[in-house]
């Protein structure tokens, strides 16, 4: 269990490792809105045989669709505690790969972002790396309401519509009439993204067969990123569904987050 009652997953570097667990990588998964423990351990095994450090961590769904839209900074605190997480296991020291699941991975990673920018003694944390796994997105409502309506499958019927309808007015009023005027009390996570003042390397692992992000906003933020000078790499699946990717080609998949997990650590991305 993790920092003052948060609910994140810890694994520690095996000490059969080849190389000396002090030095080895911390990976940060932040998972998808709705995303199980069971589900993002499948990415841990990955990192784990490379004898990483491993933290999973997913934001409550409420958080995600319904405080997040209503302006509420809900995901503030949870960002702060699992940096603290890196301090409470005396793992500070060394380098930190993220690696971002959808909008609800997303939405949490800004605010990491903002806590290592702002935040002492986060300041001093060394972050080498960012892997997207189909995000982020924009106002995209139905990509929204298809999230949820996954999310809220086993719901009752009644209270799943309620909420959908719910969420769908709240995302319309604020994130697309009302966001001219709210964006300067709180902007979308995207345009928080597009201008963040991070420089590590970024891997976007996207498709074009994904029916809730749209592939064209993964590109537009992987171009912006690029052109602020960020080491940018976009790899598209094609025809594989959200968040599906390592499912469709597990092989693929892995070679690609190990590489730029080399690479990031070896402080030479390709």
């Amino acid at each position: 269990m993790g920092s003052r009652g948060l609910a994140a997953a810890v694994e520690l570097a095996a000490e059969s490792s080849t190389e000396p667990a002090d030095g080895q990588p911390v990976v940060i998964l932040l998972g998808w809105a709705g995303c199980q423990d069971k589900y993002l351990a499948k990415y841990s095994a990955m990192y784990s045989q490379k004898g990483c450090t491993i933290i999973r961590y997913t934001a409550p769904w409420r958080m995600i669709f319904f405080s997040e839209s209503f302006g509420v900074r809900s995901l503030q605190t949870p960002a702060r505690r699992l940096l603290e997480l890196l301090f409470d296991y005396s793992i500070e020291n060394r380098p930190v790969l993220f690696h971002v699941f959808s909008n609800g991975g997303v939405m949490l990673y800004r605010y990491v972002l903002e806590a290592l920018h702002t935040q002492q003694p986060f300041k001093s944390l060394k972050v080498v790396g960012t892997i997207f796994d189909s995000a982020p997105g924009r106002r995209n409502l139905r990509g929204g309401l298809r999230a949820l309506g996954t999310v809220l499958v086993s719901t009752n019927v009644l209270l799943k519509y309620f909420l959908l309808f719910s969420f769908a007015t709240t995302a319309v009023v604020m994130r697309i009439i009302l966001y001219p005027l709210t964006r300067f009390i709180h902007e979308s996570h995207y345009d928080a993204l597009l201008k963040a003042p991070s420089r590590w390397p970024e891997l976007y692992l996207y498709s074009r067969a994904d029916a809730i992000i749209d592939a064209s906003e993964v590109e537009r933020m992987a171009d912006a990123r690029q052109r602020l000078g960020v080491s940018v790499k976009a790899v598209d699946f094609s025809d594989s569904a959200h968040v599906s990717h390592m499912r469709a080609y597990p092989t693929y998949y892995s070679n690609l987050c190990m590489t730029f997990l080399s690479d990031c650590v070896r402080g030479s991305p390709r």
